[in-house]
């Protein structure tokens, strides 16, 4: 049996994240984690913030913070968020620790050694009012293609065109603000990308085929239009640096390698920082998860992502990773996403339009996010978010079709029989044909969570809710009671089965609610991991006998008051709404 790596695109530094960034990366790569977990598999589901890079020096300078202590802050706060959503990582590190540098920088001595990085002198913007060479985010102006006066030196937030600082009108120093720019020769590291285009190539043939169309079609494009040497170090302050030993002059001019370089590494740092804070006693071997030579032979590693970062992923750092000529463990699977939208338009947190992950569990539980996202997540094209959407699915799929059915079940049973799970008669043919469909739909949700389509999956997980609905409309146990109390107890007794089935599968997209549906039954041992279809045809894990309780309300309605207050209070008018734009990237 395969050990299962996961990692999932790096939150980037600043600022909490909407749940466009959480449906395209964090949550599948959770639901899938969990469920491999309750499947009998070893699996490691690894993450991190992705801390280095122009936008949190900025950000930390617009804070009055030191850089170092603003990253330390976002992290715990977005660590705070992630576990309200109960993202069960098994480590969520940060790329600005010991051991990521020092992986990084073994990585860059390899691919020095092989040929692979090579120094060049570019001409760079400088600027002498703040004593230092400026990256592209540090150059601010106006875009040339649009007009929008605060377009950046890597991109216009505007229009999203690509840009130079040198493209831009009228530039200034997004430190000081200083428009006496000058264009000075500085040298810098590239990472010789086309030496390795057909290595690359020969590679994705090999594994993109099982890939979803989305990444590997973005795959083969940046191999067609040709991998380009990339310049792999800023002159900035905060960073991985450079090694002295190896490019002492770059070293002594503060050099850092660029983010995208260090970022993706960071997967390999995180587990190193993963098995360094093991308890006392417990032993972790991380290069078995990594290193071939060192076991990770027979790990399956899935990698989660919206499709802005496929390229990086696919081709930059396999490229990377081939570079340094040892044997490390290489994407297996890249499950990419498209774009959640709202209403059609670009979440935006400066104009206030769309939900952040902070503000969604302000308002309801996690599961009711987990569920909607995943049973909406934009797998094959971008999907809208729409307030009228949410609310329809969070009260026909949750609160009427689950938690209404585990609802009445246990309330009539307790009013009519007590608080035992009631005896009644031996199954009959109702029973035996429930039984039947419920291991066709198992078998069904198990294939989709196997195949990673979890739209699918989640129809299949409705679609067993759904059956224990029309039984219960079939047998009608507050009929049956006035004529036939065993036959009414036999239904009761079936329907807690089903509620005991529900709670197991159901576990990795509403982990909470599961957990509460379990706890209802005072069941010795019960410690399954998953239901057989064996157990699913019989439905007789719950036997007579077994106390239970009622919970309290699984999932409360959304009224059409809440609809309103939440359009109101995050934007809602489609007229309102831009044409998409391209989201914040995460690495």
């Amino acid at each position: 049996m395969a050990r299962h790596l996961i990692t999932s695109a790096l939150p980037y530094i600043n600022g909490i994240k909407h749940l466009g960034n959480m449906v395209g990366s964090m949550l599948p790569a959770d639901v899938y984690a969990r469920y491999l977990r309750q499947r009998g598999h070893e699996v490691l589901y690894i993450c991190a913030t992705d801390e280095h890079g122009t936008p949190a020096e900025l950000a930390a300078k617009e804070r009055g913070l030191p850089v170092d202590a603003f990253c330390a802050q976002a992290h715990d706060a977005q660590k705070a968020v992630y576990d309200g959503f109960a993202l069960a990582f098994d480590h969520f590190g940060r790329s600005s620790s010991p051991q990521n540098a020092e992986i990084t920088q073994h990585f860059a001595r390899k691919l020095n050694e092989n040929g692979f990085i090579e120094e060049r002198a570019i001409r760079q913007v400088y600027s002498p009012a703040d004593g230092r060479f400026l990256p592209d985010r540090y150059v601010e102006g106006t875009c040339p293609h649009c007009g929008y006066d605060k377009a950046r030196g890597d991109q216009c937030e505007n229009c999203t065109r690509v840009l130079d600082p040198t493209d831009l009108i009228e530039p200034r120093s997004a430190i000081s603000g200083s428009t006496e720019l000058e264009i000075r020769e500085t040298k810098h590291l590239f990472l010789l990308q086309s030496k390795l285009q057909h290595e690359v190539e020969r590679w994705i043939d090999e594994v993109a085929e099982e890939w979803p169309h989305l990444a590997s079609s973005i795959a083969r494009k940046w191999l067609t239009e040709g991998l380009n040497d990339r310049a792999i170090t800023r002159d900035l302050d905060w960073g991985v640096p450079v090694p002295a030993d190896t490019w002492p002059e770059l070293a002594a001019e503060g050099k850092v390698f660029y983010v995208w370089f260090d970022a993706p590494i960071e997967y390999i740092g995180s587990t190193k920082e993963w098995a360094d804070a093991a308890p006392d006693g417990e032993s972790r071997d991380w290069k078995s998860w990594w290193y071939e030579p060192a076991g990770a032979s027979d790990v399956r590693y899935t990698e989660f992502m919206a499709k802005d970062n496929v390229p990086f992923h696919s081709v930059m750092f396999p490229a990377t990773e081939m570079g340094v000529r040892e044997p490390w463990k290489k994407v297996d699977y890249l499950k990419a996403f498209n774009w959640l939208t709202y209403y059609g338009g670009k979440f935006s947190t400066s104009q206030k339009r769309g939900v952040f992950t902070d503000q969604a569990l302000d308002i309801l539980p996690a599961d009711y996010w987990r569920y909607f996202l995943m049973a909406n997540a934009p797998e094959s094209d971008d999907s809208s978010f729409t307030w009228e959407h949410f609310t329809a699915t969070v009260n026909k799929d949750l609160a009427d079709t689950l938690g209404n059915f585990v609802n009445r079940v246990l309330s009539f049973s307790r009013k009519r029989f007590g608080d035992d799970v009631p005896a009644g008669g031996d199954p009959g043919e109702a029973e035996t044909r429930l039984g039947e469909e419920i291991a066709t739909l198992l078998a069904e949700y198990e294939e989709h969570m196997e195949a990673l389509q979890f739209r699918k999956a989640a129809a299949a997980l409705r679609a067993l809710w759904s059956a224990g609905n029309s039984y219960l409309e079939e047998k009608a146990p507050w009929l049956e009671i006035k004529t036939d109390k065993d036959a009414a107890a036999l239904t009761l007794r079936t329907a807690m089965n089903l509620i005991h089935l529900y709670a197991v599968v159901s576990e990795p997209f509403i982990p909470s609610s599961a957990a509460a549906m379990r706890a209802a039954f005072d069941l010795p041992g019960d410690d399954a991991t998953w239901v057989t279809a064996e157990q699913a045809k019989a439905l007789t894990t719950l036997p007579s006998g077994t106390p239970f309780t009622v919970p309290p309300v699984l999932f409360a309605k959304i009224t059409d008051e809440d609809l309103e207050s939440y359009k109101e209070r995050f934007g809602g008018r489609p007229e309102q709404q831009p044409q998409q734009e391209q989201p914040e990237k995460s690495a």
